[in-house]
C-alpha cells in the first residue's frame, strides 16, 4: 500500500510537470470566468504578515497574495510551474522547489496558504502533511486553503476512490490523487489532529478552510 501511494504521488508530480504549459488555459474556470473571482477571494481572507504558499503552480494565487503579504515564499514541486510563476510575479516573492510530501520547514510564517492542493493529499499522508503545516506556523498562525466541494466531482472524467484519471492535450493519461471533502468531514478530521477549523462553502463550488495552529 505504501509503495502504491508513493507511485501515485510521484505520478501526480509528473502530471503537473507535463501540464505546466497548458495549465493556465485549463484551470480555475479559464473558460467559465471563475478566475476573475480570485482577487476578491484573497482580499476577504484577511491575510497579512509573513506568508508561505504551498503548491503555487503558475502563480495565479501568488499574484494576489503578494499584494497582502509582508513577505511571500512560494513552493512547488514542478520546476516548470515555478518558472511560469516567476514570469507572472517577477518581484516580491521567494520561489523554491520543494517536494511537499517530504517537506520539513526550517522557518516559520504567520500564514500558510494553499489552493487546490489539499484534495491532492492521499488519506494516509493527511496527518503528516498537517504536521508540516503546523511546523511552518508561528504561534497564533493560520492555515488558509481553498479547494473544491464534492459538487464539482463531475469535472473529473474518471475517478475511483481517491484516484482520478486525467488526460492532457497531447492525449496522454495520468493518475492523480483527488479527494473531495465535505466541509463537516474535513473540519472533524482536523479536529482529531487538534486543529480548530472552519470550512465555508463559497462561490463556484469551492470552499475556504481557515484553521488555527494547535496549542503548543
Amino acid at each position: 500500500m505504501v509503495e502504491q501511494v508513493n507511485d501515485l504521488v510521484a505520478g501526480q508530480l509528473r502530471y503537473y510537470r507535463a501540464r505546466a504549459a497548458e495549465y493556465d488555459a485549463t484551470s480555475y474556470g479559464a473558460v467559465s470566468g471563475e478566475r476573475a473571482s480570485v482577487p476578491a477571494i484573497v482580499d476577504r481572507l484577511g491575510i497579512s504578515g509573513d506568508v508561505i504558499e504551498l503548491a503555487c503552480g503558475t502563480g495565479i494565487w501568488t499574484a494576489e497574495l503578494v499584494r497582502h503579504a509582508a513577505t511571500l515564499t512560494a513552493l512547488d514541486g514542478a520546476p516548470e510551474m515555478l518558472e511560469l510563476a516567476r514570469q507572472r510575479v517577477p518581484t516580491g516573492v521567494r520561489f523554491e522547489r520543494v517536494d511537499l510530501f517530504n517537506w520539513t520547514p526550517t522557518e516559520s510564517w504567520d500564514v500558510v496558504f494553499f489552493s487546490a492542493w489539499l484534495s491532492h493529499v492521499p488519506a494516509d499522508r493527511f496527518a503528516g502533511f498537517w504536521s508540516s503545516v503546523e511546523a511552518a506556523l508561528r504561534p497564533g498562525g493560520r492555515a488558509l486553503a481553498l479547494d473544491e466541494l464534492p459538487s464539482r466531482s463531475f469535472h473529473e472524467g474518471q475517478i475511483q476512490g481517491e484516484v482520478a484519471i486525467r488526460t492532457l492535450q497531447d492525449g496522454t493519461t495520468h493518475e492523480v490523487v483527488k479527494v473531495f471533502w465535505e466541509p463537516d468531514d474535513l473540519a472533524s478530521r482536523l479536529a482529531t489532529l487538534e486543529w480548530q477549523a472552519s470550512v465555508t462553502p463559497i462561490e463556484h463550488g469551492w470552499f475556504i478552510l481557515d484553521a488555527t495552529r494547535p496549542p503548543q
